[in-house]
């Protein structure tokens, strides 16, 4: 298997979280199974989760966090994602990173559209896997909800900008794992490490 250069992002606000054990047990794995890994912190970034007013005809300087987040994200041929999933989506704060950091220019070029209008994605040639905690069942999810948050992710925002395909895990029940629960857990997303898949 040839190496692959992945951006691993831990996409929950807090300081310490079952998202955070598993996007570094994803990066280790990775790294020992000869992966390039560039690692983003959600806690540690600073910025405006704001867009503002001005839309993207005035857009804001992106702060450092956000341009280092960017770059990476166009280095990167491998995005992973870990994320809680709150009220039926993601964190806040990790909309805003989307929403400041997925701009045109960067992500897709509203210059060139296709027959349907659509902008041209411009983070092609990249795949995606989300690593999502959450206390609904996985059935729940697709049978009550339909797999909202799942289709958001891999066609509104992911695939939009030409990442694809997005691949999910989830773990639930988060808050109150089983015994063995959390370590079974890791043991997957490590393997899902080593085959940076």
């Amino acid at each position: 298997m040839s190496s692959r250069k992945i951006l691993v992002l831990n996409g929950h606000p807090g300081q310490s979280s079952l998202s955070s054990l598993l996007s570094q047990t994803y990066a280790d794995a990775a790294v020992e199974g000869g992966h390039d890994v560039r690692q983003h912190s959600l806690n540690d970034m600073a910025f405006d989760m704001d867009n503002g007013t001005g839309g993207y005809q005035a857009t804001k300087a992106l702060e450092p966090d956000l341009e280092a987040f960017l770059s990476d994200l166009e280095w990167a041929d491998h995005i992973v994602i870990a994320t809680p999933l709150w009220w039926g989506a993601v964190p806040a704060k990790l909309k805003g990173l989307i929403d400041r950091s997925f701009l045109p220019g960067r992500a897709f070029d509203t210059r060139n559209t296709n027959r349907l209008g659509l902008p041209r994605p411009m983070l092609t040639g990249k795949t995606a896997r989300v690593l999502m905690t959450s206390d609904t069942p996985a059935l729940f999810l697709r049978l009550f909800y339909h797999n909202a948050v799942r289709k958001v992710l891999s066609r509104q925002i992911l695939g939009f900008v030409g990442i694809r395909p997005t691949r999910f895990s989830q773990f639930a029940p988060a808050s109150h794992p089983k015994d063995g629960q959390v370590s079974k857990w890791t043991r997957q997303v490590a393997r899902l490490g080593t085959q940076a898949a």
